[in-house]
């Protein structure tokens, strides 16, 4: 019968703050980073290093999402059908990998540093450390007031890596403290661990997260179940197959789908069964959709998901 498609392509006013709020965010914390590297090179802290590189992934992460949101808009072409939206989710698996990497790197010098711990210039430690955790403090308050932390995943996931580093600066403050007041040199090296096991922990669920959108994983959120039979009891509606949901960018999702309709409906009539299941989906926050209508038949029986197996087996396939 026909094909409906819905497209949306709007930004608004939110992705433009959102710009704003990325780069200013970027600036604060690189602009500190080189601060806690100084520090901690004439302190001699680990603490402050690894919370340096900590601050390093943030200041890459908000840059690297400021960078995506600009190639997001530029326009689509034959090349490049869907734009360059999913360099977003690109960066975000390179900022996954250096935040592991990073992590290692801390860990491997803490071990060293047990072994034999140097001394440490506590009262520079926390002066340091303490300017980082206001620092942190203002950039977090600043991405939730300003920013849409709780609507943006891109937004939410950067927002999350600003609190993952105040509470590395609420480290670094504890080691400067235990060392001043009981002269626990362990306590750089035990603490910057602990960082690191933080930092590792945020590394890991950005590559989860990235690699489940690469592998056309279904957005998590999305009640598959639900909106299927949302879909089966909208009048008409005899059946779908061949469905699939996917994430193009980590607030963008698509869905495409074929819907069994009644073959004595009008092509009016179908297309306003299809505008139904549209508004059912772009409820779920699903924003490019693709419907085929087809006429009741029975050649693609109760296969919800499109399947194809090797034909070299004797299988069948479903499209």
């Amino acid at each position: 019968m026909s094909a409906g498609h819905h497209h949306d392509h709007a930004h608004g006013h939110g992705h433009t703050a959102n710009k704003k709020v990325l780069a200013v965010s970027f600036f604060i914390i690189a602009g500190y980073m080189l601060v806690e590297i100084v520090g901690g090179l004439a302190t001699g802290s680990l603490a402050l290093l690894s919370d340096a590189g900590h601050m390093l992934s943030d200041a890459l992460s908000v840059g690297l999402s400021l960078l995506a949101f600009k190639l997001g808009e530029k326009a689509v072409n034959s090349s490049q059908t869907f734009g360059y939206k999913r360099a977003e989710i690109l960066f975000a698996l390179f900022n996954g990998l250096t935040l592991l990497a990073i992590a290692v790197f801390v860990v491997i010098e803490a071990v060293e540093r047990l072994d034999n711990p140097p001394a440490v210039a506590g009262a520079g430690m926390l002066a340091v450390g303490a300017v980082g955790l206001a620092v942190n403090l203002f950039v977090a308050r600043y991405m939730h007031s300003r920013g849409s932390v709780h609507e943006n995943i891109n937004m939410k996931s950067a927002y999350l890596h600003v609190l993952g580093d105040l509470l590395g600066s609420l480290g670094a403050v504890a080691a400067a403290l235990l060392l001043m007041f009981f002269d626990w040199r362990w306590a750089d090296p035990v603490i910057s661990v602990l960082i690191a096991l933080l930092i590792a922990n945020s590394g890991a669920s950005v590559l989860r997260h990235t690699l489940h959108i690469l592998m056309q994983g279904a957005p998590p959120h999305i009640d598959q179940a639900a909106l299927v039979a949302e879909i089966r009891a909208v009048p008409q509606v005899l059946g779908v197959h061949d469905l699939h949901i996917w994430t193009l960018t980590s607030s963008r999702h698509l869905l495409s789908a074929h819907l069994v309709l009644d073959g004595a409906l009008t092509v009016r009539e179908a297309q306003v069964v299809v505008r139904t299941v549209e508004e059912l989906a772009r409820g779920k926050g699903i924003g490019h959709i693709t419907l085929q209508t087809d006429a009741q038949d029975h050649t693609h029986g109760d296969h919800l998901y499109c399947q194809t197996e090797d034909a070299d087996n004797g299988h069948s396939r479903h499209h």
